[in-house]
C-alpha cells in the first residue's frame, strides 16, 4: 500500500483521515505518512521509506522505540492481564517513582490522557480553593478541555473566547488569556481579579509553540503572586515531563529560583513511555480534596492500566539510570548546535534552543519570547524546509508550532546525517 492510497481510504471513514488533527500534514502540504514499524530511532512507512525519527510519538519515546527492557516488562504484564478495574501493586511503584523524582508532588492520581489530567487538574484546583477564574497563556496547549479551548480577546488581560465548535462561550468565560513571559498583564491581572483567580496554568517551557522558555523573572513573580494571593501554581509538564531532565522542568528553575516548586503538576507523554497514561499530583493538602477523600469529583475505567503502568516504570527505571541525561542532553545539544551552524553557514535567519531531550528551531534571527512572535517568524520557509528534510528521510514534526524530541537511541550518525540534510535544504532555501 502507498501513503496516498492509504490516506484517500482513512478520509473515508475517519474525519480528515487521522486522528488527531496535526498528522494530517494540512499545516504543511502534502500527504501524510502512514507507519507500518519503528526501532531505535527510525521509522518505516508504509512504503518501506525510512526517516529518523524527531517526534518520538509527540514526546514518550524518550528510550526510542522497542527498548528491550521496555519490552520485556510490557510482555509481563499483558501476560497477566490487559486490564481489571480494581487497584494493582504496579500502580504505586509507578506514583513513588514519580514522587520520588519530583519533590513537589506528594500524591499523585493515575488517568490515561494529558487532556484528562490536564481537565481534572483544573477542577481541583477550582474545588480546592473555591473560585472560579484561571489563568493561561497563549501558545500553551493544556489539551482539549472545554475550558481550555480560548484565545484571548482584545484588550489587556481580557476574558477569553472558545477557538473550537461546540464551545459555549460562557464555559471559559472565566478564562483568563494572557501573553507569555509578559510581567506587566500578570501583575495587572493579579490587581483586578487576585481574590478570584483560583489557578495559574502554563507550561514552563512551552512545546505547543514549538520550543519557547518561561523567563526566570517572569517565573519568579508568577510563583510570588500565586503565593500572595491564594491561588495555584500549576505546571503543564505533560511534554517537558522527565524529557527535559529528570526532575522535570520544574528542576530546572529550582535551580535557578531558590526554593521554587509549583502546588500542582501535570505529567503525560515519558510517565507512559507510549502507553495511554498521564497523571496529575500535588501537595497531600490539595490532593485530599480529589473523590474518594473529598467533594472533587475524577473517575476513569482504564486509569492506572496495568500494561500501561509497566511500560511507564521500565522507562523511568532506564531514564533514572546514572548519565542518561547527560547523555541525551549533550546529544540534543549537538543537534541544535549543527543546525544553528549549517543555517549560519547559508546565510539563513534562524534560531534553536534545546533542554534535555527536547528542541526547537526558528527561521527568525532570534528566539522568541511569546507566541505573537512566533506567529511571525517564517512559516512558508520552515514547509519548505520539513518537505526537503523529510525527502531525505529525516522525519521532524509536520507544523511550525511544534517542538521536536531527541531518544537515547539516536547516534551520532544519526545527528551528523540530520545536520548534512539540514545544510542541503537550506541551500535550497
Amino acid at each position: 500500500m502507498t501513503n496516498d492510497s492509504l490516506f484517500s481510504r482513512a478520509q473515508q471513514v475517519i474525519p480528515g483521515g487521522v486522528n488527531s488533527p496535526v498528522r494530517a500534514f494540512r499545516a504543511v502540504g502534502g500527504t501524510p505518512r502512514f507507519i507500518a514499524r519503528a526501532e531505535g530511532a527510525y521509522m518505516w512507512d508504509a512504503e518501506g521509506q525510512r526517516y529518523i525519527d524527531y517526534i518520538g510519538s509527540w514526546g514518550p519515546m524518550i528510550l526510542g522505540h522497542g527498548h528491550p527492557a521496555v519490552l520485556e516488562a510490557v510482555h509481563k504484564a499483558a501476560a497477566d492481564g490487559f486490564s481489571f478495574g480494581a487497584p494493582t501493586e504496579r500502580e504505586i511503584e509507578l506514583a513513588e517513582a514519580i514522587i520520588a523524582l519530583v519533590p513537589s508532588v506528594e500524591q499523585i492520581r493515575l488517568v490515561s490522557s494529558g487532556t484528562e489530567a490536564g481537565m481534572s487538574a483544573l477542577r481541583l484546583a477550582r474545588g480546592a480553593t473555591g473560585r472560579s477564574k484561571i489563568i493561561k497563556f497563549e501558545g500553551c496547549y493544556h489539551g482539549h478541555a472545554d475550558a481550555l479551548l480560548v484565545k484571548a480577546g482584545s484588550g489587556l488581560a481580557t476574558f477569553g473566547f472558545p477557538t473550537s465548535a461546540g464551545v459555549p462561550a460562557e464555559v471559559v468565560q472565566h478564562t483568563l488569556v494572557l501573553e507569555y513571559n509578559n510581567l506587566a498583564q500578570i501583575e495587572e491581572t493579579f490587581t483586578t481579579h487576585g481574590p478570584e483567580i483560583a489557578c495559574v496554568m502554563l507550561e514552563p517551557i512551552a512545546g505547543n509553540m514549538n520550543f519557547v522558555r518561561a523567563s526566570v523573572p517572569f517565573m519568579t513573580r508568577l510563583r510570588e503572586l500565586c503565593t500572595q494571593h491564594g491561588a495555584l501554581l500549576v505546571f503543564d509538564e505533560v511534554m517537558t515531563g522527565f524529557r527535559v531532565a529528570l526532575g522535570s522542568a520544574q528542576s530546572v528553575y529550582a535551580k535557578l529560583i531558590p526554593g521554587f516548586k509549583p502546588d500542582m503538576s501535570v505529567f503525560g507523554k515519558v510517565i507512559g513511555g507510549g502507553m495511554p497514561l498521564a497523571a496529575f499530583g500535588g501537595t497531600r493538602e490539595v490532593m485530599s480534596q480529589l473523590a474518594p477523600l473529598g467533594p472533587v469529583y475524577q473517575a476513569g475505567t482504564l486509569s492506572g492500566n496495568p500494561v500501561a503502568t509497566a511500560c511507564g516504570l521500565a522507562t523511568l527505571k532506564e531514564i533514572a539510570k546514572p548519565g542518561f541525561f547527560d547523555a541525551l542532553s549533550a546529544r540534543t545539544r549537538s543537534l541544535v548546535d549543527g543546525l544553528n551552524q549549517a543555517a549560519r553557514a547559508a546565510g539563513v535567519p534562524f534560531s534553536g534552543d534545546c533542554e534535555g531531550g527536547m528542541f526547537g528551531f526558528f527561521f527568525f534571527e532570534s528566539l522568541p519570547q511569546n507566541y505573537g512572535t512566533v506567529m511571525s517568524t517564517d512559516k512558508e520557509r520552515f514547509n519548505r524546509f520539513f518537505h526537503a528534510m523529510l525527502n531525505q528521510g529525516v522525519y521532524l514534526a509536520p507544523a511550525l508550532y511544534e517542538a521536536g524530541f531527541v531518544s537515547a537511541a539516536h547516534s551520532a550518525a544519526d545527528i551528523e546525517a540530520t545536520v548534512a540534510a539540514a545544510a542541503q535544504a537550506f541551500k535550497a532555501g
